[in-house]
This record gives C-alpha cells, structure tokens and sequence, in this order.
C-alpha cells in the first residue's frame, strides 16, 4: 500500500477635523499580554506618521476595516512558471492556469484562511468576507479590538502638506509567531494613502473650460500616428477591465461613440466592495470616461468591465484580487495611482501579488507612471524633493507606461515624438530588477520605470466627452488604456492565429525591444526630459521602449509571420503540453487532488525524478489529473503521447480499479488493474478531431475498497503538425 504522509474629498472617510483639531482622546484598550510570542509585520506604518502631527487618540469605539494580506505558496515554482509562461519555444508558454488552478497551485491554503478567521474571531473582530482567491481576509471591529489583534495603537493625525486628518497606527502591526507563516501583511490600519488620477489638461484651457464640439487627438489621429488601423483587429472576442475609484455616465460614452462613428458591446459596471459612483460621478469622472473612450477608440468591439472600488487601500486590494479571480477580462488598464513613498510596501505587495495571479492567468496590465515627472510625490505628502515613481506602475507584473508629446502628419500619420517633460519615470525604491527587464539603458538593481509610453502631453491632447462637454485632456492616464486597447487588438489577433493571448507583456515587449524587430516595432522616442532622466536611443526612464508601430510590433510578437489567420490546413508543428514530466515539482499548468506530483522511490519516474501518482492507497479513493490545450485550427495529427506504469495488488480478469482520460466530456480510453505490467508501457491517443477547439485533458484513477492499484503517468506530450 502507497505510504502517504484620485483625491476625491467627498469619497474619502477620514476623522472629522473639529475632533482631531481639539486632540479628543478617547481611551484605546491597550493590548494584554498573549500566550504565544508575537511577530512584528514590516513596512506596515504608513510613511506619512513620521512627518504629520499626532492630535490624540483615535476613540476606542470607532469602527475599523482592515484586510489581512496572506502569503502565496511555493513562491519560488511560481516565479519559474511565470518565466516559462512568457518565454516563445517553452513548453509552458502560453499554457496559461485558470484562477482555480492558480489558487490550488500557489494561493494560500483553505487552511491559512480557517487559521486566521479563527484568530480574528477570538479578538473580537468580525470576518466581513474571504477573496475568491483566498489572498485576503477583511474583517472589522472598533479600534480597541483592532490595537489588540494586532498589537498596534491608533492615532489621529494632521498631514501638515496636505492639511488633511487622518488616523494611523503610531508603529508597525504584530501578529502571534504561528501565523507569521501565513500572514504577509496588513493594510487598513490608516486611511492616509489615496489613489489619484493621472490626468492632465492644457496648460492654456483654464479649469473645468469645455467645448461643443471635440477639439484635440480622435481616434483617426491616434490609430493613424500608431498603426491601430493597420493591424486588422478591433478588439472582437476581447474584454479589457478598466481600474477605477469613480464613476461614469453611460450618455457621455455613447456621445463620443456617436461623435466618431464607433459601436460595440455597452460598458458594464463591476462594483467592488459596494462601491456606487455611476449615480452622482465624483471629481473623478473625467478619468473613468477618458480611459473608456481612448479603448472604444483604439479597440471598439472590445468589452470593457468597469470595475469601481473604495478609494482605500483595501480597496485597491479587494479590486485586484476580484479581477484576477473573476477572469472575465485579459486586459487591465490602471490609470490611478499613488507615489511609493506614501504608501506601505506591506499594501504594494498585496496588490502585486494578485498581479502575479494575473500574470499566471494570460492577463495584460498597462498602469500610468504619473504626471509628475522623476518627482512623482510632487503633489502629496512626500513633497517635490524625493525621486519616486508611481505604483502600480513600478510592480514589475505589470507594464508601465509613461509620456510622450506626439505630432501627426495631415495625413493622420505619424510625424515625431518627444518626451512629455512631466512624463512619470525613474527607479523604484521597492522593487527589484526582473530578469526581463534587460537592453540599451537598462542599469541598476531595481526596478526602473516607464517599460513603453505614448502620446501623453496635454499640449497633444485628446478630445474626451465628458460630464456633457467636450475636453482636450492628456495625461499618462490616456497612454495606458492606448496601450490596453493595443493589446486587445492583439488578442484578437493571436487567437485569429492559434496562438495565446499576450499575458504579462513586459517581457515579450523587451524580447522584441532587444532584436531586430525593434526599429519597426517601436518609435524610438529620443528626445525631451522629465526632472532627472532624459531620453535616448533604445530603453530610457521617461519614455520606456518608445511608442508602438502596432501593425510591425503584432508581426514581432506572433513570431515575424503573416498577422491575417493561417489558412484551413496550415499548422504550426508544436508540442502542447506544459511541464509533461513534472520536473518543476508542482502541478502546474496541470490541476491535479493531492499529493499527485511525486518524487518518492517507491515508484520511480520514467525519466528524471518526478510524476504523477494516481491511486494506490487500497482503499476507496479517487485521484485526478487534467490540463487544459488548444489544439489550433488546421491541424492535420494531434496525438496525445505518455508513459503509463500500472502496479496491482488485485488479481484476476476483473476490472475493480480503473484510469480514465477524457477530453472535455468524450471519454477517450480506460485502462485498469487488469492492464498492470512490470514496467513503464507508452500510450498513444490521437486528437486530431479536436482541432480548432480548447479542451481539458483529465485523467480519473477510481480504487474500489481494497488491493491497491497505482496508475503512474510520466512525459506526457501533445504533438501537433
């Protein structure tokens, strides 16, 4: 038997000032002693404490919502998959996971979860709701109780360069040692930290000026200058969510449809956390009607899920792990943001880490670096003196994108381009350097930013329908849903093409930034300045890559052939399978029950140490194992290959334990204990009659009650030509 062991006044909750003016100081309970040693949780103090004035105490009684960040698992496996994922020629590229997958594979377990609602149930605090994804558990509870669960004491504060109260936790957050293991962090603990939008107007229109008619870039001028109009996409079959802290009137939208001759599927609202602003849009509007406008311009049968949340960090949180464990969209386009300086590291890396899942799941995000230059804390507590950049911008499972001012040709091509001078760029203080991130102009340790760009300036601007007026505005809050729109074409175009959707992008967009496609792919942006960097020829930390010649650079990324659909009969030769021998160690791209992938000696692997063991336990059990393949059209041989080990205890000519592969719900073979051999024997299974389709492998092993049966699956291959 098998041994098994933006800054919206109106949307932000901060203290009434009369109270924090007057330091009213209710009394907090302080923390008693626990039983158990407590651990303290780094970069869990807001950065603005240090340089704002303490008013009194926060009242014990108030109510506070905090999110409990939780760690992923096997993070190191999930770094290698996400390189191979992204890497042409891998057997895991494009073989993207399902947010079901991902969880199983490298989410936090149910167990981590039951672990932490248990503790803070015990401290009084209530559990509001888990993520789908279980990365983040929410909970409330009066202040009193949230300073004894987490070993904090809250204060009430004067932000003296904003002027604006606020509460904060005076030191870091602690939790007991035995869910330091699980716990990454905890945000929620102040309501200082905001996200604002990047957008931007001309210098020469004066506040809130509006027109009749459009004056500035349509979508003629923008498609033309970059080849939109030249790819044969217009995002059909694409879903792009828009990140957003405010909401939108659907009249607005449908006027710039009508203005520029555009149609496609209605925006739809995705509220997060209860968030409603669609009702009575706030200050914000013109950002969430920009950044749906520029990707109806630029990919106008694209869907667009309008996700609006809590402008919190713990909104921000709750709205990226929603998108991610919905799935619905393969694009996400952020144009709100916040300088890394006045955010905690703790509530960053919670974002990122969802950010991971997305890379995991083939999902495309392009964030605004910010319309403050080098000096991106420039409008906010940290002050025009620091060098910073903007997160999301800076996380590298993102793309960045930053500024440019843009001239186009009567013609509505393209002429030049230059640095915008306030376009977000430099080095991230968080972050380290990905391996991708390589080339011309790439130096240093850390993260850099901008990774590409496009027209920003407001002097360039664009025409935007708005609150019932036409507006010119720029802003890099325009260049990223340019860029969201580009890759909604290019998702249309790859399945067009039997070929995966664009995923994380970074990396692909270096790997042709560093080739010989680079100089019809990109315009190479080499002139202008922000504060402290310059542009230049290749990679440089205002303006990225440069802009992008959308047709060339969709040839690049399809590998240099035709982007028009291969025609009936045309296939690529490709093996399908991602990690067929197991050799990563974790299941993924594969779903399988527990303890599958195994190494044991008990039963060797046919090559190299690793397999997949179904069954084996002598009692009634069942095991799976599946992935899930596009087989491309055209395709004349599918044949499905593996080796299969059967080791029994039964005897005779009865089947009692069995091994079923299924594609979808068609039942392909079924073998049995009455197939046991000495050793390893290849099976053969041909696929070709699922050629154009996505199909999910599964292989079923069902034990009866007694007398093990092992069914051991090695160096599965799914060859196509």
């Amino acid at each position: 038997m098998r041994p098994r062991s933006l800054a919206l006044a109106a949307a932000i909750a901060v203290l009434p000032l009369t109270a924090v003016s007057l330091g009213v100081s209710t009394a907090q309970a302080a923390p008693t002693p626990h039983a158990t040693p407590r651990v303290a949780l780094p970069n869990t103090v807001n950065p603005a404490v240090a340089h704002s004035e303490k008013k009194g105490d926060v009242p014990a009684e108030q109510q506070i919502s905090v999110s409990v960040n939780l760690k992923l698992r096997n993070p190191d496996a999930l770094d290698r998959f996400l390189t191979a994922v992204t890497t042409p020629g891998s057997p895991e590229f494009g073989k993207y996971l399902t947010p079901e997958q991902f969880t199983a594979q490298f989410g936090p377990s149910q167990q981590s979860v039951d672990q932490v609602r248990t503790y803070l149930a015990q401290q009084g605090l209530t559990v509001t709701d888990v993520s789908a994804n279980r990365q983040v558990v929410n909970a409330r509870g009066t202040t009193a109780q949230i300073s004894q669960a987490f070993g904090t004491h809250e204060s009430s504060y004067l932000d003296p360069q904003l002027q604006r109260a606020f509460f904060a936790n005076d030191d870091a957050a602690s939790i007991p040692s035995d869910l330091a293991a699980v716990v990454q962090g905890v945000s929620g603990l102040d309501n200082h930290a905001v996200r604002k939008n990047r957008l931007a107007k001309p210098n020469s229109v004066t506040p809130n000026a509006a027109t009749a008619t459009p004056s500035g870039f349509g979508p003629a001028q923008y498609d033309g200058a970059y080849n939109l109009n030249k790819t044969g996409a217009d995002g059909t079959g694409s879903t792009v969510a828009l990140w957003e802290f405010d909401g939108y009137q659907s009249s607005n939208l449908t006027t710039y449809d009508s203005q520029y001759g555009l149609s496609g599927p209605a925006v739809t609202t995705v509220s997060v956390d209860g968030a409603s602003y669609d009702s009575a849009p706030g200050q914000g509007q013109g950002e969430v009607e920009l950044d749906s406008e520029i990707v109806r311009g630029a990919a106008p049968k694209a869907t667009q899920l309008v996700y609006e949340a809590p402008n919190s960090d713990q909104g921000e949180i709750d709205m990226a792990n929603k998108i991610v464990a919905d799935n619905r969209a393969s694009v996400i386009s952020i144009s709100w943001g916040s300088c890394e300086p006045d955010t905690t590291a703790a509530s960053m890396t919670a974002v990122d880490n969802a950010f991971k899942q997305a890379a995991a799941q083939g999902i495309s995000i392009f964030s605004a670096s910010g319309d403050d230059g080098s000096r991106d804390c420039t409008r906010s507590t940290s002050g025009s003196t620091v060098k910073a950049v903007d997160f999301p911008a800076s996380s590298p499972h993102q793309t960045g994108v930053g500024g440019t001012n843009l001239k186009v040709t009567s013609g509505n091509g393209y002429s030049s381009e230059s640095a915008w001078s306030t376009a977000g760029g430099g080095v991230s203080t968080v972050f380290s350097k990905p391996a991708w991130q390589t080339g011309t102009g790439v130096n240093g340790t850390m993260r850099t930013v901008p990774d590409v760009s496009s027209n920003a300036d407001p002097a360039s601007g664009f025409a935007i329908y708005t609150a019932g007026a036409w507006q010119v505005y720029g802003g890099t809050s325009a260049a990223a849903p340019l860029w969201s729109g580009y890759a909604a074409q290019f998702n249309q175009k790859a399945k067009a093409a039997g070929q995966p959707v664009l995923g994380e992008a970074s990396p692909r967009l270096y790997s042709v930034a560093n080739s010989s496609s680079y100089g019809s792919a990109f315009h190479d942006v080499t002139t202008g300045a922000n504060q402290d960097y310059s542009a230049g020829t290749g990679y440089d930390q205002v303006t990225g890559w440069g802009s992008p010649a959308a047709d060339q650079l969709t040839t690049a990324l399809l590998g240099g052939g035709s982007t028009t659909p291969p025609p009936t009969g045309g296939c690529t030769p490709a093996q399908l399978i991602g990690n067929g021998g197991f050799e990563t160690g974790t299941a993924a791209p594969w779903t399988t029950s527990s303890g599958v992938i195994d190494n044991s000696a008990s039963e060797p692997a046919h090559s190299g140490s690793w397999k997949a063991w179904l069954d084996g336990y002598g009692t009634t059990h069942t095991d799976t194992l599946s992935q899930t393949v596009s087989v491309p059209t055209g395709c004349t041989s599918a044949k499905l290959t593996f080796w299969l080990h059967i080791d029994t205890a039964e005897t005779g000519t009865t089947a009692y334990d069995k091994l079923t592969l299924q594609a979808n719900s068609t039942t392909l073979k079924t073998w049995s204990n009455v197939n046991a051999a000495a050793g390893y024997v290849q099976q053969t299974v041909d696929l070709t009659s699922f050629a154009g389709q996505t199909v999910t492998l599964k292989f079923t092993g069902t034990e009866d009650g007694s007398n093990q049966t092992s069914f051991v699956i090695d160096d599965v291959a799914l060859n196509v030509q």
